[in-house]
């Protein structure tokens, strides 16, 4: 098991801020996970005992409607710190995370969080600083529900996570998302999400290789996004 004092991870979030006295403790109280494809790193309602640190992998982040679909709020990967919030507000999850493939993410628990949060203002600000940014997002999220087409929204969503992600040595985008985790990305059926989909396809704006998606054409795509 690797030390949070040499831990390369720490650098992309809010651990670069303590102190290796503070890592070794919170080194010695932590722990490591494996959590496998389609698994849950913790569910809506669940009290959250601390936060976990993502060494490896993505999880995507969602919450279920009163009309029991999902809406996948944020993909969470390599490097983020989830679950802060509710450790902070003290309420129970209003989330939930499923593992989009094999993760390997450390636990560390609330009483060292908090202790940490207190002592050292650096780590605190860090924190709320990367929460404003996820209220930031939330907001536009509502945004674009309320002021975009789900066609543009596609588009937009292609175009994110062609930029967050990459592509693959097939020239894919670099995520192994379902048709339907694509439908609860835009906030739409699974069924509306697939016909969208094909008319990209129809139009060679995009190709599929297998599940994966290719952008052929990302600038007939960033004009769709712009709704022309």
């Amino acid at each position: 098991m690797s030390k949070c004092e040499q831990c390369i991870i720490r650098q992309f979030n809010s651990l670069k801020h303590l102190s290796r006295e503070e890592l070794v403790r919170m080194s010695n109280c932590k722990t490591s996970r494996i959590i496998k494809k389609g698994e849950a790193i913790f569910e809506e309602g669940e009290r959250l005992k601390g936060i976990f640190c993502v060494k490896d992998g993505i999880c995507k982040v969602s919450k279920m409607s009163e009309n029991g679909r999902n809406q996948i709020i944020s993909l969470v990967t390599k490097g983020d710190l989830l679950g802060e919030r509710s450790l902070i507000s003290d309420e129970a999850s209003n989330l939930k995370a499923i593992a989009l493939n094999d993760m390997e993410v450390c636990f560390i628990p609330k009483e060292e969080i908090l202790k940490d949060l207190e002592k050292n203002p650096n780590f605190s600000m860090s924190v709320l600083k990367d929460m404003a940014q996820t209220i930031k997002q939330a907001d536009n999220v509502i945004v674009d529900m309320a002021q975009k087409t789900v066609k543009q929204r596609l588009a937009e969503t292609l175009l994110n996570l062609h930029s967050r992600f990459g592509v693959n040595k097939e020239k894919a985008i670099n995520i192994n998302l379902s048709r339907e985790d694509i439908a609860n990305i835009i906030g739409t059926a699974t069924e509306s999400a697939i016909r969208l989909l094909s008319d990209l396809k129809k139009k060679n704006i995009i190709e599929f290789k297998g599940k994966d998606i290719s952008i052929l054409n990302s600038s007939e795509l960033d004009k769709i996004a712009q709704g022309f």
